[in-house]
């Protein structure tokens, strides 16, 4: 399925202005509180817009922001160091985790109905203008000559997504865990520009490196709307992109009401508008952007002004496939470091292997 540059909050999602909206973010807005939210490279301009939208509440009124963004285990890790933060967005849970672990978040973030989740996307294949190498799936990308663009999984929430949905093509296909550990390095071999965010891939993408962009469906729309569009391929077989949110425990008072806001339908539209798939909790990454008041055309940058999320023919998510919620058994199997007795990572030694760790 080829796409040129162009869920949504379940009911049960959507949190009331009553919710959103309390006493306790009206008084700290009226002390002038500031939330600083420390986030991975992605969702930047999603988060500036609900930040627009926030100061415009009883909850939000004049509340500042500081920001910091960036790799998402880069940020994590300088959360632990000492890096001021209220609100943490990142890539993958596990980089939260390592804020529990650190006693910097509540062991309870994640036990509400979104468990923890804010923001969805899917991965997706970007490829040159016209698609001069014809790449229709996973299986292209592992063909001699094809040259790969994606970020580090060392660094990167991002790359552990792109990684996982390659691994599942096969395993969520009938293929064996060998047969995955082979294409996940043939997949590897073809790399050439290994980054550290998923942003930089992009832009090292956008720069000319390379055939093939892994990348979320989110960044392809939004380099449409600041008119670096490029053709995207969603596999027969990806995976939905699942990003946690969370409040430290010694954040601003007024953090909780960002972070309802962040959940509520104002978060989530603005979420879509910059080519997020918003949380649709009952049917995980399928679009209804009738629940975040959007029509269809309102996604600008969109490869299909009336399609702008289409329907994935196999959609893998964590819970469904890989023995979630969380990341379980395969962030170790996957991403292990080799650190601490832990084994080294599937993808980890085919990085290794393929020469491109440094790169």
């Amino acid at each position: 399925m080829a796409h040129r540059l162009r869920p949504i909050a379940a009911a049960a999602l959507l949190l009331t202005a009553a919710t959103a909206l309390t006493a306790c973010g009206s008084e700290a807005a009226e002390n002038g509180e500031q939330i600083s939210i420390v986030g991975f490279a992605v969702p930047e301009a999603a988060n500036k817009n609900i930040q627009k939208e926030f100061v415009k509440t009883d909850a939000g009124e004049g509340t500042t922001f500081k920001t910091s963004y960036g790799a998402s285990g880069d940020q994590s890790r300088a959360v632990v160091d000492g890096l001021d933060a209220d609100y943490v967005h990142l890539s993958v849970a596990t980089d939260v985790d390592r804020l529990v672990e650190a006693g910097l978040v509540d062991e309870a973030w994640d036990d509400a109905d979104n468990k923890g989740i804010v923001s969805n996307s899917i991965v997706v294949l970007g490829v040159r203008d016209g698609n001069p190498k014809d790449i229709k799936g996973w299986d292209d990308l592992v063909k001699p000559g094809v040259e790969i663009v994606t970020a580090n999984p060392a660094s990167s929430g991002a790359a552990r997504w792109n990684a996982l949905a390659a691994w599942g093509h096969v395993t969520e296909n009938g293929g064996t865990e060998a047969e995955a550990t082979e294409f996940v390095n043939d997949l590897f071999a073809n790399v050439v520009s290994l980054t550290n965010s998923g942003r930089d891939a992009t832009q090292s993408f956008l720069g000319g490196a390379g055939d093939v962009l892994l990348a979320y469906e989110n960044e392809a729309i939004l380099a449409a709307q600041n008119g670096n569009g490029f053709e995207y391929v969603i596999p027969d077989t990806t995976l939905l992109i699942e990003n946690p949110g969370a409040i430290l425990k010694d954040s601003s008072s007024v953090s909780q009401d960002w972070l309802d806001f962040v959940l509520g339908k104002e978060g989530q539209r603005q979420f879509a508008l910059t080519g997020f798939r918003p949380l649709n909790l009952e049917n995980p990454g399928t679009p209804d952007l009738a629940a975040v008041d959007l029509e269809p055309g309102d996604i600008k940058g969109a490869p299909d002004s009336s399609d702008p999320y289409p329907a994935v023919n196999n959609l893998l998510t964590l819970e469904k496939n890989f023995g979630g919620p969380g990341w379980g058994e395969v962030k170790d199997k996957l991403f292990g470091d080799g650190k601490d007795g832990k084994p080294v990572g599937i993808v980890t030694e085919a990085i290794a292997k393929s020469g491109k760790a440094a790169s």
